[in-house]
């Protein structure tokens, strides 16, 4: 298979459509109804000659494209020699307190320096927003949303205005879905009627989220204010194209192409808010979205910030290294299981090590390898589930599966194609070997289980053994879905907390954002965990990057609903447009008001850096948890 292509397309590719369907990953960006795939790509010169091919080019920023390609044409289209590397779309999940009642924020708005975020774009890309709701108007009434793109909405088939000059509905120039509204249009459908005004502008946010987010980030009603209640708002609902409420990489490039071309055009800066994320990934900066980020980041005056997401706390990921001491993983409350008591018994597993011994040489020094025994427990009622395992290319390992009911399986070492296929109990185990990439030095091998002649997986205690065979790092990252997607009871036993922080917020040029409480001044423990030390040891962040890069409340913040009241809400996503509208404060006091018009970017990230302050528990910075510590803007302005 071609190496343009990432691993879990090429498994995808091999995977019958029957099949793929009952996944909750392989079937994503594959249209049914015209037979078609949505793809990623990295390309260089021009793509122009591929709607020869009836293969549409959807042009986006700093060298990426989305392509539609018919299903029989995806093998085709990776000879062209301007593709560089393909991948398929993964979804994505929106993962009280006043948002200014802490975040020293009340000191830079409420006295001097005054600020509000005036002459900033604040870019929303979420769930869509109540668009009616005073939080978002201007003092009289008119609307603070310049423009607002709603993928999820058919637009005309007409060009120019209709016969009775009302406006016809399209996209955004340069895309291909949803319907653009701009500030005009928006006043019309406020000062209409209700049935009126749905009629003119159709866009609603059914969850609220997004509505939440703006609210936080910039909303401004006289009783209740955002961080920066001035900025001009840009809104971004994301699409949803398979009906689950989850919207996939390709609308967030979408969205974040397209606030980063506004921007420009109306000649202002510009922060973009982030607050979701998703599991799958090496987690290092090395997947075409967190690229992706990093080059838009780089365009215009930009600042782009990124909620590292709840999964610290879910069980959802484990990690370890086999030149530690042995891992047999314990039940839950019990610890490590000793030796002779865990699922694989210490007799057992020594006769199943290289030539008969307990352990074998490794290349760092005196230290040797050994086994890890990783339990994953199953609930019932669970359709599919993925698992993926990360490691270094460098290492090598036997793998053994053990199905809860005994059944046992060792995956072969090398596979032709990448994919192999195994059956436990009732559970077909679909096994994808992948190989580094152009891009990426992580070895993925991914697991999907499916139901065979059942609804559901068997549940129960499932086992992934990791017997060393040539060992230089050891070390070994798991992950599952994100926690919104699979059943509360199903995760690792011996959860890692470390590293949870979901993608997109490893990219290595956008703020990530981590959430505290502040009535106990500490970490929130379902905050997603970055890196800070010298352990990890595959892809971009080995050389020392750390994540989160900061930390803010993100327990009961009061925020607008679509209800017209006030709820409070929990989460990364909510802690993000509080040091999204920060940035929009830093902005405005040095690229408005002229203090210093480079301050956009990293520069940004630096200031906030700089100034934030310690929290209770933390006793270094940068750590894994909370960065540099708890966002201070006022500390942050430097003055």
């Amino acid at each position: 298979m071609n190496q343009k292509l990432e691993e879990l397309l090429q498994l995808a590719l091999q995977t019958p459509e029957e099949t793929r369907e009952r996944t909750e990953e392989l079937n994503i960006g594959f249209n049914t109804q015209y037979r078609t795939w949505e793809l990623i790509v990295k390309y260089n010169g021009n793509l122009d000659g591929l709607e020869r091919l009836d293969i549409q080019v959807e042009y986006l920023i700093a060298g990426y494209a989305i392509l539609t390609v018919p299903e029989q044409l995806v093998e085709s289209m990776i000879l062209v020699e301007e593709i560089e590397y393909v991948e398929m779309p993964k979804r994505f999940f929106y993962g009280v307190e006043m948002p200014t009642d802490n975040s020293c924020i009340a000191q830079a708005t409420l006295r001097d320096p005054y600020l509000t975020g005036k002459g900033v774009l604040m870019a929303v890309l979420d769930s869509g927003i109540d668009y009616r709701r005073q939080e978002f108007r201007k003092a009289d009434g008119s609307t603070r949303i310049r423009f607002l793109w709603d993928q999820t909405l058919m637009p005309d088939s007409l060009s120019g205005e209709e016969a009775d000059g009302s406006f016809v509905r399209r996209p955004p120039a340069g895309f291909g879905i949803g319907v653009e509204y701009d500030s005009g249009q928006i006043d019309q459908a406020l000062s209409a009627g209700e049935i009126q005004a749905f009629q003119i502008l159709p866009s609603v946010d059914a969850g609220g989220h997004g509505t939440a987010v703006a609210g936080i980030a910039a909303g401004n009603s006289g009783g209740y204010q955002g961080v920066a209640p001035e900025a001009d708002l840009l809104i971004v609902k994301l699409g949803q194209p398979d009906g689950n409420s989850f919207p996939r990489t390709t609308e967030i490039m979408r969205g974040i192409t397209y606030a980063v071309r506004k921007a420009i055009q109306m000649q202002m800066p510009v922060v973009i808010n982030l607050s979701f994320g998703n599991t799958y990934g090496a987690h290092d900066g090395s997947s075409l979205l967190e690229r992706f980020l990093d080059n838009a980041a780089e365009i215009g005056r930009t600042v782009i910030c990124v909620g590292s997401g709840n999964e610290a706390a879910n069980g959802g990921h484990v990690a370890g290294s086999l030149l530690e001491e042995g891992i047999l993983a314990g039940r839950p409350g019990t610890g490590s299981s000793p030796a002779g008591t865990g699922p694989f018994q210490a007799d057992r597993a020594v006769q199943e090590f290289p030539d008969g011994r307990e352990t074998v040489p490794s290349r760092m020094g005196s230290a040797s390898a050994r086994p890890a025994s990783i339990e994953l427990a199953v609930a019932e009622y669970e359709q599919s589930l993925s698992v993926q395992l990360w490691k270094n290319y460098c290492d090598e390992y036997r793998i053994y599966l053990r199905s809860p009911g005994g059944q046992e399986a060792q995956l072969p070492g090398t596979i032709n194609g990448g994919k192999y296929v195994l059956r436990l109990e009732q559970t077909e185990i679909l096994v994808y070997f992948g190989e580094p990439a152009p891009y990426a030095v992580a070895e993925e091998i991914y697991f999907e289980m499916l139901p065979l002649g059942q609804k559901f997986v068997n549940s129960g205690v499932w086992t992934i053994r990791l017997v060393p065979r040539r060992v230089v790092t050891g070390r070994y990252y798991f992950y599952l879905p994100s926690g919104v997607v699979r059943s509360s009871g199903t995760g690792f036993y011996r959860s890692t907390p470390e590293v949870t922080l979901t993608i997109p917020a490893t990219a290595s040029k956008v703020i990530s954002v981590g959430a505290y409480d502040s009535t106990y001044e500490a970490y929130a423990d379902f905050s997603g965990r970055g890196y800070a030390d010298a352990n990890r040891t595959i892809g971009v962040v080995a050389a020392g990057l750390a994540k989160p890069d900061l930390a803010a409340p993100g327990v009961g913040i009061l925020a607008p609903d679509i209800y017209g009241g006030y709820t409070p809400f929990t989460g990364t996503s909510f802690a993000t447009p509080i040091v999204a509208g920060s940035a929009a404060l830093l902005m405005e006091w040095g690229i408005v008001r002229g203090n210093d018009p480079f301050l956009y970017g990293e520069k940004v990230k630096a200031y906030l850096r700089a100034g934030a302050r310690a929290l209770r528990g933390e006793d270094y910075y940068p750590n894994d948890r909370v960065g540099w510590g708890a966002l201070c803007v006022s500390s942050s302005l430097p003055v």
